[in-house]
């Protein structure tokens, strides 16, 4: 017998809590399985077993690696993000544990990955379970994609399914950590280099030469001072520029550099694009007194664990989903229905692969996910127990809402 429509939200949030202490069982079994940017080939497995426990009509694993859930048939998409890969744990002096053996202590789960991003992959798929015993899915066919290499290359995997997997669903929901807000944008961003040549000679005799460090540092004070013209939108804030690394090269170490290089990491607010911020750059050079320094947008061209190599440019638009979609006005009603509290509707501080479904492809995303950001790549990494049950209760009474069940 159906759920009476008055009582759908509250059936829901009392079985994900019901749900709860295997939720966190499998995020725990997550977090022990190493999953590094192009070294998901351990957790896939554990994924796709996790989703066919669930119920899911159909599991595979696409040509780069990620896994893509199935619930359903009908003639309306929608689908449910969320990356399977992290950062390295780094310096693990810093680690009051091992961060590959997770433990549950204070309310949280503690371990690398457990808010990015892999609580809100666990709860997506817990989410599935929902949808599938509670029959949330109508005429909706609903994809779960645990995607990867999101911390090398935001949106390659969403580039890979909608080009080569012909996967383009009518909404997105992204799982990254929210700390249980409702996120509906971020700044793009772009990686970007910029190379001066200079001419070598022996280091005792300087004045022979050309050197290439003297442009390139005084090009990077021009490039500090881009930030004072960058664009500022009053949702997504101001654009910014930083350096994030200097090379150089020369025939000795006791020689005069014929060559060197910044990395920049350029973040992009709405009205910035690709070509603004080349010519921004350029400029910067030219005020510098280098005008015929090169500016150049970097290429990601890493190889998947699947052996595959998916070339991008690492140009990641700005997307910004609107105050008055009827995404978010469902979003915000199945928010109040399985919290009883209204949402905080906010925006990212970092990149995800909406950069790709949205930014690049204009399909409309929202973003909810168990876990604070500021956690996001931090040592001690933990995920609150309750934003567990909160996110799967959320994206099955999201489904609800958007099905006309409540």
């Amino acid at each position: 017998m159906a759920t009476p429509i008055n009582t759908t939200y509250q059936a829901i949030q009392k079985r994900a809590k019901e749900l709860e202490g295997d939720t966190v069982r499998f995020l725990c079994e997550l977090v022990r399985t190493q999953s590094f940017s192009g070294k998901e080939e351990k957790v896939a497995p554990v994924i796709r077993a996790e989703m066919l426990r669930c119920g899911f009509d159909e599991v595979r694993v696409d040509g780069l690696g990620s896994v893509i859930g199935r619930i359903g048939r009908g003639p309306r998409s929608i689908a449910f993000d969320g990356h399977i890969d992290t950062v390295y744990p780094g310096d693990l002096s810093q680690w009051n544990f091992d961060p590959f053996q997770p433990k549950v202590e204070g309310g949280k789960v503690w371990g690398r990955g457990t808010v990015d991003q892999k609580g809100g992959v666990a709860t997506m798929i817990h989410a599935g379970k929902l949808i599938k015993e509670f029959g949330l899915g109508g005429e909706f066919t609903i994809y779960f994609t645990a995607t990867v290499m999101e911390e090398d290359c935001d949106g390659l995997c969403w580039q890979y399914l909608i080009a080569e997997e012909k996967l383009r669903p009518e909404f997105v929901v992204i799982t990254e950590p929210t700390n249980m807000n409702i996120y509906r944008g971020h700044r793009g961003r772009m990686e970007i280099q910029v190379d001066a040549k200079g001419r070598s000679c022996h280091g005792s005799a300087p004045e022979r030469g050309d050197n290439a460090i003297y442009k390139i540092a005084r090009i990077a004070l021009e490039i500090e001072k881009l930030n004072e013209r960058l664009r500022y939108d009053p949702f997504l804030g101001k654009g910014t520029v930083t350096i994030s690394e200097v090379r150089s090269t020369s025939p000795s170490q006791c020689a005069v550099a014929d060559g060197a290089s910044l990395h920049l990491d350029r973040r992009l607010t709405l009205g910035e694009t690709k070509d603004s911020a080349v010519a921004e750059v350029r400029d910067a050079a030219a005020r510098a007194g280098y005008p015929d320094a090169g500016v150049t947008v970097l290429d990601y061209a890493e190889k998947a664990y699947t052996g595959k190599v998916y070339k991008t440019e690492k140009y990641f638009p700005t997307w910004c989903l609107g105050e008055d979609s009827p995404y978010l006005r469902r979003a915000r009603q199945a928010y109040q229905g399985v919290m009883g509290r209204e949402p905080l509707v906010d925006k990212w501080t970092f990149s995800t692969n909406g950069i790709a479904i949205a930014g690049m492809h204009g399909i409309p995303c929202l973003g909810l996910g168990p876990g604070n950001e500021v956690y996001a790549h931090a040592v001690n990494e933990a995920c609150p127990v309750e934003h567990l049950s909160g996110a799967v209760a959320f994206y099955a009474g999201l489904v609800a809402s958007l099905g006309g069940k409540t």
